[in-house]
């Protein structure tokens, strides 16, 4: 797919998802939001920088672990998530958090400004993800650290056939390659190719957990990366989709809920 419409997919698919994407998406990624900020180590004082930063479920914890005296800048490529994010902090009393709509390949920063980068669960999506990381290595300061999260591989996550069940029904793949950054030492050799050493990656199981029918086909269709094609599916395909997507997680049924295995990848590296 071309870089310039995948771009676009993802920056009006994330706002059309926003409304959706925490309360069907919090509980599950915690684990590995949790991991990220174990690693990357934020401290009082220093810069952070959040790149796709979504609702601010890491740059909220991120900035209380800075404090006042230190700065956090969250950027996201959708403008309905980076007011999500700048409305949550405000509410928290975070003043000291900046916002800023910039896509992972072009962060217009200055060079050498951050202590930490961290990016959370949004590298799958970008279609460069080498140049991304390279954003982020010139971004960083000369031993400063980076924590990227990502999704692992697709045998490991029970909700994949989302994608096919979508793909089928429009005219481009919604995430080409979302799965690749999850495969093998994908992720970390994307760090290395970027230029940052020190090296280390976990990757880890977990568990989607969702209440009801209702609340599994919220979270695949509606609050995650197919939004926007999906918004555009009429009543009928809706119907059809969802039937198709259920089937492909039925497996995973517990009661009138479901237990869907997934896995991440977590990997941590410094500029030297």
């Amino acid at each position: 797919m071309e870089a310039k419409l995948q771009r676009r997919i993802q920056r009006y698919g994330w706002d059309r998802a926003v409304e959706h994407y925490e309360h069907s998406w919090s509980r599950q990624l915690a684990p590995a939001q949790e991991l990220l900020l174990e690693m990357a180590e934020p401290q009082p004082g220093e810069h952070v920088l959040d790149v796709a930063c979504g609702t601010g479920l890491v740059t909220l914890p991120a900035a209380r672990a800075v404090g006042p005296e230190g700065r956090l800048v969250a950027t996201d490529i959708s403008e309905g998530m980076v007011g999500a994010c700048r409305a949550a902090a405000q509410n928290a009393g975070l003043n000291w958090v900046e916002f800023a709509r910039l896509g992972a390949e072009n962060l217009d920063l200055p060079e050498g400004s951050f202590d930490v980068i961290l990016c959370a669960l949004g590298l799958m999506y970008v279609p460069d993800p080498t140049l991304a990381m390279r954003q982020m290595w010139r971004a960083s300061k000369p031993g400063g650290r980076a924590a990227v999260a990502v999704w692992g591989t697709r045998k490991s996550c029970g909700w994949a056939g989302i994608f096919p069940v979508v793909d089928e029904r429009v005219n481009t793949q919604v995430c080409p390659l979302f799965f690749d950054l999850g495969t093998g030492d994908a992720m970390a050799d994307t760090l290395s190719a970027a230029g940052f050493e020190d090296i280390i990656s976990r990757r880890i199981s977990t568990v989607l957990e969702y209440e009801s029918t209702d609340e599994a086909l919220g979270a695949a269709f509606a609050g995650g990366p197919v939004a926007m094609a999906y918004s555009r599916f009429d009543d009928a395909t809706r119907q059809e989709a969802h039937a198709e997507y259920l089937a492909t997680i039925e497996g995973f049924r517990n009661g009138s809920g479901y237990r869907i295995p997934g896995e991440f990848v977590v990997v941590r590296g410094r500029r030297p």
